[in-house]
């Protein structure tokens, strides 16, 4: 077994596995790689069951498929996986003249095939966009998992291929209605996006038009949805500034809608509005679950809003998008979300859907001149479905559901929405699914859970899952304050001071499934990623004896001292989120639940943690210092296993077989450590 090494580079005597903070370092990848060794020998005999379950997981998956095409100007878009490839390959046709989404292979056109560019390799597509006039497509690529990307253009029509002629680049490409002026954005030593520059094709440089100085906020340009306008928005995680302009005249300077305060986040939209061309804007001036406000197209800054749809604090507004039947709020209220249309000459509405928790998101695909939105809508036990929705009535069509192969039916799993109880009273929602015939006896469990930043874990169904599900395994999500499946107000519960909440309700989950027979303490496995790494490193300190195993997947565990590093990537933008641990007051508060800082002599479940070596979010050494530091202090000999993945970055392996591969990994692990292993060879 790997033993942390006791030789030390540097003085550090608080941080003794600091010196695994050097990459490259010829000890540094001994050591990552002798772990990696260690897990494949730990699992050598489950093995089998690896190989079993990625041809079990893989064979749900319809290999050879269509998604569903978008139509746009004279051309249908679309994508297409064929069996073998790990990436789908971007296509289009001429739109047939009916109206329908019929594709013709004979005529259709390639614009992509990343399979090719990727050469058994890491790729990550960042950009894809086609220029207004259907001539060019700009895309950008990122080979090694860091985030950090090269742009592209190619010429449709003869397929001439340039690389423009910039480094740092954040991936983000935006065309103006010229179709020939690009605005995209540069990386700073942190890696956030600071400056934005306009690029004319065929220029010897690029023009810096805009360059944000503030290492809280990061910046971003995209089309409105008219696409009339082009927005630039400057946001830190409590705050905006937008600046708009003209698509048409992109030479021009943007404008600023409203000049930053702190704590007032706004993001607008231009579309017609009551039959003239203005801006809505979502804002959070008037309370913290925001309001739309509306303003003139030629006069949009401040103090021409006039309010379109109050605060209520009952629901949040969490975003909204325009076409010419009128616009859409996407909704938060009691946990679920919601889609409210507000037809341009009709009675406002809102969807109706057929379960009781599920996943629903607007999908901005269709052409602004368009009579329906579609919708993304999936559940625990339901397969993701892309809806048609007609604006002006209310009528839905199911466009397209994402196949099982194999016996399925969605019918023989339940799913359900509990609510656990935390400390202080606070009713922490649960997103559960199983077999019906597993219910009903303790069983072995699957937790997941993230609460940070305000995102919201809606239910969605997993291929993969099915594995478990059909197993005999209970998956849960716990909708843990810090996330934002109640609003802005149970964001706000787990964050800075009130971060304890997070952790605090995911043991009041646990306690609950357990107390109501759903699962036991040896057969309770728990996961997160990221900020939900952190979580679970967290609630292990706490109360080990509560689980039998956990996954954390790059996780956020050494964040003090993390928070205590300015040069490292994104961790200026973090102190919303955290605090600014140079204040001693912050300092002894995440000191008091980093992971890192907590772990002790006691006894932990078996624990798998995974790192990306290129990963610019949560660097390696966390998940390598984390794992260091549990082998020297633990009093269990349950399985401890680190792996590093040399070749990607926070969101793992690029390639579809490759995550799948990675996903059996882990279930092999947890069906080892619950001791069902050998009933699945």
């Amino acid at each position: 077994m790997p033993q942390a090494p006791l030789a030390r580079v540097g003085n550090h005597p608080a941080d003794p596995y600091r010196w695994l903070e050097q990459r490259d370092k010829p000890p540094v990848l001994a050591y990552l790689e002798a772990e990696n060794a260690y897990l494949e020998a730990e699992l050598a005999d489950v093995g089998a069951l690896r190989e079993t379950l990625f041809q079990e997981i893989k064979g749900r998956i319809r290999e050879t498929d269509l998604s569903l095409p978008v139509p746009w100007g004279p051309y249908l878009y679309y994508q297409r996986t064929t069996a073998g490839d790990e990436y789908p390959r971007h296509y289009r046709c001429p739109r047939p003249t009916d109206g329908s989404l019929r594709t013709d292979e004979r005529c259709e056109e390639l614009l992509l095939d990343p399979n090719a560019l990727a050469d058994g390799g890491y790729l990550s597509l960042g950009a894809f966009e086609i220029s207004p006039d259907h001539a060019r497509l700009a895309y950008s690529l990122d080979t090694s998992g860091d985030e950090i990307y090269r742009l592209f253009v190619r010429e449709l029509d003869g397929g001439t291929l340039q690389e423009l002629p910039f480094e740092d680049c954040d991936g983000s490409m935006t065309w103006a209605n010229d179709s020939e002026t690009l605005f995209f954005a540069e990386l700073d030593d942190t890696q956030r996006p600071h400056k934005l520059y306009r690029y004319r094709l065929g220029a010897d440089e690029a023009e810096l038009v805009f360059n944000e100085p503030d290492g809280r906020f990061f910046i971003h340009c995209y089309r409105a949805s008219s696409e009339r306008q082009l927005v630039l928005l400057s946001n830190s995680k409590t705050t905006c500034e937008a600046w708009v302009l003209d698509a048409e005249r992109p030479e021009k300077a943007f404008v600023c809608l409203a000049p930053r305060q702190e704590g007032h986040e706004y993001y607008p939209d231009h579309g017609r509005i009551d039959g003239d061309w203005g801006w809505l804007i979502r804002s959070n001036q008037d309370g913290i679950n925001f309001a739309v406000y509306q303003a003139p197209e030629g006069s949009p800054s401040r103090e021409h809003w006039r309010p379109r749809i109050g605060h209520d604090a009952a629901r949040t507004i969490e975003d909204l998008s325009l076409n010419t039947a009128g616009f859409v709020l996407s909704l938060r209220e009691q946990g679920l979300p919601i889609v409210e249309v507000h037809p341009a000459d009709a009675t406002p509405y809102r969807v109706e859907l057929p379960d009781a928790a599920y996943s629903l998101d607007v999908q901005d695909s269709l052409e602004f001149d368009s009579a329906a939105i579609r919708l993304r809508y999936e559940a625990l036990n339901r397969p993701a479905q892309i809806r048609q929705l007609s604006l002006v009535d209310g009528a839905q069509q199911v466009l397209k559901e994402t196949p099982v192969e194999g016996p399925f039916n969605a019918d023989d799993y339940q799913s359900l929405r509990l609510w656990a109880e935390a400390a202080d009273g606070a009713r922490i929602p649960i997103s559960l699914v199983a077999r019906r015939d597993t219910l009903g006896r303790p069983a072995p469990l699957y937790l997941y859970g993230y609460g940070a930043y305000g995102e919201s874990l809606d239910p969605w169904f997993s291929h993969a899952r099915l594995s478990l599900l059909e197993r005999g395994f209970v998956f849960a999500i716990a909708h843990v304050r810090g996330g934002g499946e109640l609003g802005e107000a149970w964001y706000r519960a787990g964050k800075l001071e009130h971060k304890e909440n997070t952790f605090g309700d995911f043991i009041a989950v646990a306690e609950h499934l357990i107390a109501e027979g759903f699962t036991s303490a040896d057969r309770l496995a728990i996961s997160g990623g990221s900020a939900g790494g952190l979580l679970i490193g967290a609630v292990l300190n706490r109360r080990p004896e509560l689980f039998a195993a956990a996954i954390a997947e790059v996780p956020f565990v050494d964040v003090l001292n993390t928070m205590h590093n300015p040069e490292l990537p994104l961790t200026v933008t973090e102190y919303d989120e955290w605090g600014d641990p140079n204040d001693p007051e912050v300092h002894a508060r995440i000191k008091a639940y980093a992971p890192y800082e907590n772990v002790r002599a006691q006894a932990y479940p078996a624990i798998l943690a995974v790192a990306g070596y290129h990963d610019s979010r949560v660097q390696y050494w966390e998940a390598a210092k984390w794992v260091a530091k549990l082998r020297a202090s633990r009093t269990d000999d349950n399985l401890l296993l680190l792996k590093t993945e040399f070749g990607a970055g926070h969101g793992g392996m690029s390639g579809r077989y490759q995550a799948l591969k990675d996903v059996a990994l882990e279930y092999a692990f947890l069906l080892k450590v619950l001791g069902l292993a050998d009933s699945q060879r």
